[in-house]
Parts: structure tokens; sequence; C-alpha cells
């Protein structure tokens, strides 16, 4: 018997591999002297907050896309609720992440966080595997966690 409240190793290791460029964010943006040594080998936009803003804009689009995956599953009403509130993490990331300010810190942060509010959704409502909530709950944490370092300076 398979148990489909169990995290597929496959979703959890991409999802997991998925939280390195918030992590490397996090760890130039902590650390100078990583930042000068990986300054010599990469460009800017692969550096400090730049790189958890571009990262995270890209990862609230994809899953914005998950989301219309699930929304699949719905019929009337639903289906037009489902698909309308999945293309909402993707618009919020085009038009309130505009540049590396805090402010567009600060909206990201918040996309995130509407963002396992719509997951916690279409969970319920059974659109999405009875797994996904601990995974988007587990990722979002460090993800939150990466995108709040560069605010506390």
């Amino acid at each position: 018997m398979i148990d489909d409240a169990r995290i597929p190793r496959p979703a959890l290791l991409l999802g997991l591999a998925g939280l390195v460029p918030f992590l490397w964010s996090a760890a130039t943006h902590l650390s100078p002297v990583l930042a000068t040594w990986a300054g010599q080998w990469f460009k800017p936009m692969f550096l400090g907050a730049y790189v958890g803003l571009t990262w995270g804009t890209v990862v609230l689009a994809f899953l914005s896309g998950v989301l219309w995956g699930f929304a699949t599953k719905a019929e009337g009403r639903e289906a037009a609720l489902a698909y309308s509130l999945s293309v909402i993490p993707a618009l919020w990331g085009f038009v309130m992440v505009s540049d590396a300010s805090d402010s567009s810190a600060i909206f990201l942060t918040a996309g995130f966080a509407g963002l396992l509010l719509l997951d916690a959704a279409f969970q319920a409502w059974g659109l999405a595997p009875r797994w996904w909530l601990r995974l988007r709950v587990m990722l979002t944490v460090v993800t939150l966690a990466c995108l709040a370092i560069p605010l506390q300076a």
C-alpha cells in the first residue's frame, strides 16, 4: 500500500534544492568575505539580497503554475475560484517585486506568506496531495527566514 501522506522523495529533494539560492542569498548577505570571494566569479545579481529577490519571484511564478495544475481537479464554481486564486502569486511577484529595495523584500515575503494560505486552501479543498502542505510549510519557513535576513540591517 502506498502512503499518500508521505512526501515523495523527488519532491522533497527538489524542494530542498530550490532553497539553495535563498540560502546562498542569506550567506552572501551575512558574510562580506564570502560575497567578495563569490563576486570574483558571479555577477552581482547572484549575490546578497538580489539573488533572493530574483529567485523568490521565479518561485512564486512556478508555484502559481503548480496551483493551476491543482485547479484542474476542481469543477464548476470551485474550478473558477481555484484558477483565479492560482494566478495571484505570479501576478503579485510581477507587480510588487520591482527592484532590490526593502519594500520589494517585504512584498515578496508577504507573497510567500499568502501563497502558504493558498496552499492550505487547495489542500482543504482536496485539490493538492495530502503531503503538499507539510512540504510547503517546511520550505516556506526557510524561505521566509532567508528573505528576512537583509531586512535586519
